[in-house]
């Protein structure tokens, strides 16, 4: 129940022509306290909850637990959830062994458009594709908990 996860920003849309998959993303943080956050999403037709940990000193890896929840439960709980929610459209890209997830935000968040890869463990290399800028893994001001709260148009 590790993640283990690099997080960029994303330096030119080519990664639009690159993608397998998208899905459009709602969600709302129940608690976004840095120590545990509690989250609600919808992702297409699914609802889930996730518990996230406080992240290590390198900003890499944090306790996740996902549990998938019917949508219907998943749209009452975010009507009950702090102000600040998050839509984003997220692109799935290969880059094998790995798949990159780009996540391009709207509302307060229009313009912001952030990669993240999963790891199996922090020292792990891959493959950097041309569209990939930025490392901003470990910046507090671009987790999703602090987007809602401090949006990217805002700073």
């Amino acid at each position: 129940m590790l993640e283990i996860e690099r997080k960029f920003l994303v330096s030119s849309d080519a990664f639009k022509k690159e993608a397998f998959k998208t899905s459009f993303i709602a969600q709302g943080f129940l608690n976004s306290n840095k120590s545990r956050t509690v989250r609600i999403r919808i992702t297409d037709d699914k609802g889930f909850l996730t518990i996230k940990g406080q992240s290590s000193d390198s900003g890499l890896s944090r306790f996740e637990w996902e549990r998938e929840i019917p949508k219907g439960e998943a749209k009452a709980l975010l009507e009950l959830c702090e102000p600040g929610h998050i839509e984003k459209t997220r692109y799935y890209l290969n880059a094998d062994p790995h798949v990159f997830e780009v996540d391009e935000f709207y509302g307060k968040n229009e313009g912001l458009i952030v990669a993240e890869v999963e790891l199996s463990s922090e020292d792990e290399t891959f493959q950097k594709p041309e569209w990939l800028g930025e490392e901003v893994t470990g910046d507090a001001k671009y987790y999703n908990s602090m987007l809602s709260k401090h949006p990217y148009s805002e700073w």
